[in-house]
C-alpha cells in the first residue's frame, strides 16, 4: 500500500514531465515542418553580430586578461554576499554585522595585496 500512497503523490511531476516531453517534441516538430531550407554560398560561412569573420580564432589572449576576469569573478561574488547579508541584516543582528566587517576587511586584504604585486597592472 505504501508504494500506491506514493505514486499517488507524485502524479503532477509525471503530468508535468508529460507535458514537458509533448511541448518540447512539438517545438522540435514545428521548426523541422516549417523551417527554411536554403543552401547558399554563405550559409554555412561563420559570423559575428552578423559580420564576415576575419582572422584566425585560435588567436592568443594573454594571461593578465584571465587574471583579471578571475578576479572579477570573485570581488563579484563579494558583493553577492554582502547583498544577501543586506537583505536580513535585522535578523542577524550584531554578530552578522561582524561576520561582514571580517567578510570585507579580508576581501580588502586580499584586493591590497593584489594591488602590491601588480596583479591590478594592464600589461
Amino acid at each position: 500500500m505504501p508504494a500506491t500512497v506514493e505514486i499517488a503523490v507524485f502524479w503532477p511531476f509525471f503530468v508535468y514531465f508529460g507535458c514537458v516531453i509533448v511541448l518540447v517534441a512539438g517545438m522540435v516538430g514545428v521548426s523541422y515542418v516549417l523551417g527554411s531550407r536554403h543552401w547558399e554560398r554563405a550559409t554555412g560561412a561563420p559570423f559575428e553580430s552578423g559580420i564576415v569573420t576575419t582572422g584566425s580564432a585560435r588567436v592568443g589572449v594573454p594571461a593578465n586578461f584571465y587574471l583579471v576576469a578571475m578576479l572579477f569573478v570573485i570581488f563579484d561574488l563579494e558583493s553577492v554576499f554582502l547583498f544577501a547579508w543586506a537583505a536580513v541584516v535585522r535578523q542577524v543582528g550584531w554578530t552578522g554585522y561582524v561576520g561582514a566587517c571580517v567578510f570585507i576587511v579580508m576581501m580588502a586584504a586580499a584586493l591590497v595585496y593584489l594591488w602590491r604585486v601588480g596583479a591590478l597592472e594592464g600589461r
